[in-house]
Order: structure tokens, then C-alpha cells, then sequence
């Protein structure tokens, strides 16, 4: 199959971005990388009017320091968490999930701030953004807006952007020398979309856990904190018996669907699995 035909526009500034698409309303949509948008034009899943260009917009570039965040420019190629040494230094969780994310083709392309509006949950970098309590920099007709990461994932492919709105960048807490963070995730091959994923940052009062978010992706239809499993954590030193017990508090966290691939339970044990194995690489780290 072949897209629909569509017009298209290469904004230059945010405002001529959402001029753009108030101009169009619900028949427009913002492209950058196109990693998820170019396939569902190929199906005519989705069929826009108009597509809006926003790779030439400056502002949605950069990743800086500010105050006590790094503001991460939603144009932010997925390569370039790899690269990035203000990632590496005050964000390593994002630089540990990127080697997993797609293949080297897709990463070159495909942009943080596009990943984290799809919110596709079974995407690395969504839930690597709830793990770090990032905010969400949004832009709209109303003006601008910041969103908590536990507010902005709503539903299956549903977030806390309104129509014609433009999310600007994603702003996380800055890395502490007492916090350590771990990733993994299972998938049949590498590249493949993951069986389940986990990742995590906690800060460490000396070899105690004084506290810890934790996220998982492909265990439902959005990224899930892990509420339970962490308050089973925090004030613990990390031991078998208390991993153990945080594999056993993350059935209160969790309730896989079923699906022809994966039944929920066998979801559910490698979730389990995996949280074990990650919670030790935590606390080696430590």
C-alpha cells in the first residue's frame, strides 16, 4: 500500500508549527523522525491532510543544563543518547536503555521526543522517562506547559498531549553521585520489540535504599511504575531475601493481558525473572 496523498509544510519556529495545525485542526500531524508515523502512512492507518515538518525547528534541538534538570530538545536523536556525554554524565539510565532500542538505522533517525509522544509501551525510552520523574515541556495554542511523567502516559497510545499540541522537550532530574540506576530487558532477538522490560534509579543512603522508581515496559498498555515493589524496597539493604520479596510484590503491581504470543502468566514470570536480575545489578552498583 501507498499513503494517501497529503500537503506538506516545513515549519522553522514552534508558532509556525501550531499555526500549522490549527490552520488543518484534527487532518494535521507533526513529523520529525517519522520512525512510527511513515509505516502508518504506508498502511493508511493514519491519513493527514497535511504533514508538518519539524526537523528544521531550532528550539526543539539541544540537551543543556538547567537548574537542577537536563532539558533534553525533543528533536534528540535516539543515537545521540549514546554519544551525548551530558547524558552519560547526568542521565545514564536513558544512555543504558539506547543500545536496545530498535537497530542502529532506526536509532539514527528517530527522536526522544517523538518516542515518549507515541508512547508505545513497549518502547525503552517512555518508561525510562517515568523511572526518572521527568517532566513533559509541552506547547499549544494556550501556551506552554510542563506535565509530570506519572500524569502524562494516560492509556494505549494515549498521553496527556490535547490536539495541535507539540511536546518541546523532556526535562529529568539531574544524576547524584548517591543514586545508582540499572536496565535490561528479554526479547527473542535483539532489536525486537522486548518480551518485558525494566529499568531503575535509586538513591542509596549509604548501602540502604532511601528511594527507588521503578518502571517496566510491555506489561500493559502503558509504562508501569512498579509503586508496590519499591515501598517493598525502600529502607532495605538490597539482599536475596529482600529482592525476593520485591519479585513478590510486583504481582500487586502487574496484571499482564493475555495475548496469543505471550500468555499473561508466562508475562508475569518473566517479570519477575527480570526484576530479580536487575535489582542485582543494582546492587553490585552499589
Amino acid at each position: 500500500m501507498k499513503a494517501r496523498a497529503f500537503s506538506y509544510f516545513r515549519a522553522r519556529t514552534i508558532d509556525e508549527a501550531l499555526a500549522a495545525h490549527a490552520g488543518a485542526g484534527d487532518e494535521a500531524r507533526f513529523i520529525a523522525g517519522g520512525q512510527s508515523l511513515v509505516p502508518a502512512l504506508a498502511l493508511r492507518l493514519q491519513a493527514p491532510t497535511i504533514l508538518i515538518d519539524i526537523n528544521h525547528v531550532d528550539e526543539l534541538r539541544g540537551i543543556r543544563r538547567e537548574g537542577d534538570r537536563l532539558r533534553i530538545g525533543a528533536l534528540t536523536r535516539h543515537r545521540e543518547m549514546l554519544t551525548e556525554p551530558l547524558i552519560a554524565e547526568f542521565a545514564p539510565l536513558l544512555r543504558a536503555a539506547a543500545p536496545f532500542v530498535a537497530h542502529p538505522a532506526i536509532r539514527n533517525r528517530g527522536t526522544l521526543g517523538g518516542s515518549v509522544a507515541l508512547a508505545d509501551p513497549a518502547s525503552e525510552f517512555p518508561a525510562m522517562v517515568l523511572a526518572l520523574d521527568a517532566e513533559i515541556e509541552i506547547a499549544g495554542p494556550s501556551g506552554r506547559r510542563i506535565v509530570k511523567a506519572d500524569e502524562f502516559f494516560i492509556d494505549l497510545f494515549e498521553t496527556a498531549l490535547a490536539p495541535g499540541e507539540l511536546l518541546v522537550a523532556i526535562r529529568v532530574p539531574l544524576f547524584r553521585s548517591n543514586q545508582r540506576i540499572a536496565f535490561d530487558e528479554l526479547a527473542r532477538r535483539r532489536g525486537d520489540y522486548a518480551l518485558v522490560g525494566c529499568g531503575m534509579i535509586a538513591t542509596f543512603d549509604q548501602h540502604r535504599i532511601a528511594d527507588i522508581r521503578i518502571a517496566l515496559f510491555s506489561v500493559g498498555n502503558l509504562p508501569m511504575r512498579a509503586i508496590s515493589t519499591e515501598a517493598a524496597l525502600v529502607g532495605s539493604r538490597l539482599d536475596a531475601e529482600r529482592i525476593a520479596a520485591a519479585q513478590t510484590a510486583l504481582g500487586q503491581d502487574l496484571a499482564p493481558a493475555e495475548s496469543d504470543d505471550v500468555p499473561a502468566a508466562m508475562r508475569m514470570h518473566l517479570a519477575r525473572v527480570l526484576l530479580g536480575r536487575v535489582l542485582g545489578r543494582l546492587g553490585e552498583a552499589a
